[in-house]
């Protein structure tokens, strides 16, 4: 039982109290007051006391699951500047090896470009973030985070020699763009609130940085992206609403930045380049100007401004345009049609679209490293089709399979089940949801759901595969995937209808298909396990304060669950660029009001609540880890049942929490072991 310390705050005339308040050390991101130290090391002690029955079966579930892992994996090669580049995984190894060979090589040895085991070693936590090889061939350019608090350490090295080229970099965001010669590099720093607001272009000869572009707007995060001519670098800046994208010519980053349109608050576009030198060619815009579900435009780079702006595809309610990707001889468009993921192939021939014989799948474009080919490498899988690399010639139409996701041990998708489930919600909108079950898991009520939700940023969640999940679905689990508003599942609109002032529709959806599950035969209150992270972490909080007897265990992973408090707080890492998803209630009463009646931490009140692992990343600067720790402590203090409620915080990590495949997979043997010990029967 955390302390309680009177504190208040007011605004708007509203009196908020927050006895948990102590719990934010006052010098984040160090954390270092002894009585937070000692409550969350307390914490972690009762969560491994609590644990300590029941390593056999954690223990069990792990070795499942790493037994479904190839020890020993690697990804499909690609060919880039000469040479091909793969990643693989050792046998036993936690961390990819870096690797490539000259493209005219056959067979021979592959030569070690970056090893990340020998990076991590001595290192709780480790996370690669850049590596890009200059264009040359000759350098290397890699991040590295050790804490998890994504504030990166930017190296160069000779890739012959490993000599390092430039002082290291501190507090880098993880891109890198090298220019044409391979003499530079622009990258981005992040300022002391965890903001990407400066892009730089360091040049290796006298190792002087030059300021390329900086962002004085608190909400907008600077990005850098290579266009896929590699002709152009584009420096954005924007938050989750508002863009503003500017282009260099990759063979002078300090030239000149030409804006291409002004900033324009909910005016979101992207923009690729197709042309054989900067000045030459058009741009291929991506906006919401017109259509809340984009349309394609088309701009001759020497009138890049909107008002020459002309649609090449259109957008519709059905037709949900999310990004596009610019080769010499097409255009390649990912959207999703109906909910359902769709690649069409834009050429002189007209518009085609690729064909895959699921009825429910899901899509995402590969490593495109070239810009004159005509093959398109794409990433495939469903609820019961592993995941699956293929090669589209748009030639030839000829759709060539590459690698298969490897499961030791066999699997079979013939004995799953997997279904499209429509739910109508409450206020008569119908939800869709994805199940997947073994085909003996009765449907009677009997059988237990583990049912995971996000509902955020329009972020959807696909309907994939998991051979993780099998450790359930042998057990007699069902696993769904509420596909709720706020993530842009059915097109942006879907996005739109779940969030500021409509964001109760996602908590509302999820409780509306868990209660779906129980009238459609699949399960019974209270033999739901629900999950999510982050802002699903959100959800799980607002979903069992509505709802708690249809849950019977719950994982809330680094949960974004004291949501008013921290969009009041403009100092927080995230906080301005946030309002245009959550509202900002320090200007907008109304705002306040919203957030204030959802807002997990806030409405905790005296009931019963299911069974709870929470977990925390004392390095997270997404989530803070006060968040987690102060909804506990609130739940300790007023919930009414003798359920169990763990608190994990790891005290060396983020937001992603442990790092390492084997590592995360320890994590995830927890949850499912909390689900098992309260829903097996």
């Amino acid at each position: 039982m955390a302390q309680r310390r009177p504190f208040q705050h007011s605004f708007h005339g509203v009196t908020l109290e927050d006895p948990y308040y102590w719990l934010q050390d006052p010098n984040y991101p160090t954390v270092d007051d002894p009585d937070v130290l000692d409550y969350l090391k307390a914490e972690n002690t009762y969560f491994e006391d609590w644990y300590a029955p029941h390593q056999n079966l954690t223990q069990t579930l792990f070795e499942e699951l790493k037994a479904r892992k190839p020890e020993q994996d690697e990804s499909v090669p690609y060919t880039k500047n000469g040479y091909r580049y793969q990643w693989r995984f050792e046998k036993g190894a936690q961390y990819r090896v870096w690797l490539r060979q000259s493209a005219d090589a056959g067979n021979a040895d592959w030569d070690t470009l970056l090893d990340e085991n020998l990076l991590a070693e001595g290192c709780e936590y480790f996370r690669l973030g850049a590596l890009a090889v200059s264009p040359d061939g000759k350098k290397l350019a890699y991040s590295t985070d050790t804490n998890g608090s994504e504030r990166f350490t930017l190296k160069v090295v000779d890739i012959a020699s490993n000599e390092e080229l430039t002082t290291p970099i501190e507090n880098c965001a993880g891109s890198v763009v090298w220019n044409t010669a391979g003499h530079g590099f622009a990258y981005r720093l992040v300022n002391d609130q965890w903001r990407p607001d400066k892009a730089f272009y360091r040049d290796l000869a006298s190792g002087e940085d030059t300021l390329m572009y900086e962002e004085h707007d608190d909400a907008f995060f600077v990005g850098l992206g290579l266009s896929q001519s590699e002709q152009l670098l584009f420096i954005s800046a924007g938050d989750h609403v508002t863009s503003e994208v500017r282009y260099v010519p990759r063979d002078n980053l300090l030239a000149s930045a030409t804006l291409i349109e002004a900033r324009r608050t909910g005016h979101e576009y992207d923009v690729d380049h197709q042309g054989d030198s900067p000045d030459h060619g058009r741009l291929l815009i991506r906006s919401n100007r017109h259509h809340a579900n984009f349309d394609l435009f088309e701009t001759p780079i020497e009138s890049p401004a909107e008002a020459g702006w002309t649609t090449l595809l259109a957008g519709s309610p059905s037709h949900y345009l999310m990004g596009h990707v610019a080769f010499a001889d097409a255009i390649v468009v990912a959207l999703r049609i109906d909910g359902l993921d769709q690649i069409q192939i834009i050429d002189p021939e007209g518009v085609r679209q690729i064909e895959f014989p699921e009825p429910a799948y899901s899509l995402d474009l590969g490593t495109n490293p070239s810009y004159q080919t005509h093959t398109l490498r794409i990433a495939y899988t469903s609820m019961v089709t592993p995941h699956t690399v293929f090669d589209y010639n748009w030639l030839s139409g000829e759709l060539t399979t590459l690698k298969v996701q490897e499961i030791p041990g066999g699997y079979r998708a013939e004995d799953y089940v997997s279904q499209r489930l429509e739910v109508t919600a409450r206020d008569g909108v119908t939800v869709p949801m994805s199940l997947v079950r073994h085909k003996d898991t009765p449907v009677n009520g009997s059988a237990p759901v583990y049912l995971y939700g996000y509902g955020a940023y329009g972020h959807a969640i696909p309907p994939s595969f998991s051979s993780n999940v099998i450790s359930l679905l042998e057990r007699g689990f069902s696993f769904a995937i509420a596909h709720i508003r706020g993530g842009d599942d059915l097109g942006y609109h879907w996005y739109e209808s779940g969030k500021l002032s409509q964001r109760t529709n996602t908590f509302n959806d999820f409780v509306d298909c868990a209660k779906h599950l129980v009238a459609s035969g699949h399960t019974r209150p209270g033999r739901i396990a629900i999950g999510g992270g982050s802002a699903g972490g959100e959800l799980m909080g607002a979903a069992i304060n509505q709802a708690p007897e249809l849950f019977g265990a719950v994982a809330a992973h680094v949960p974004f669950v004291d949501v008013l408090t921290t969009m009041l707080n403009p100092d927080l890492p995230l906080t301005p660029m946030e309002w245009p998803e959550w509202g900002n209630p320090i200007e907008d009463k109304a705002a306040f009001d919203d957030i204030q009646s959802y807002s997990p931490v806030d409405q905790v009140s005296e009931q019963a609540y299911p069974p709870m692992l929470v977990t925390a990343g004392l390095n997270d600067p997404r989530v803070t880890y006060w968040e987690p720790a102060k909804w506990v402590a609130k739940l300790r203090h007023t919930k009414t049942d003798n359920n169990v409620l763990l608190l994990k915080t790891n005290m060396g990590a983020g937001h992603g929490g442990q790092s390492g495949r084997f590592s995360a997979l320890e994590e995830l043997a927890e949850e499912y072991a909390f689900f098992l010990v309260h829903l097996a029967e």
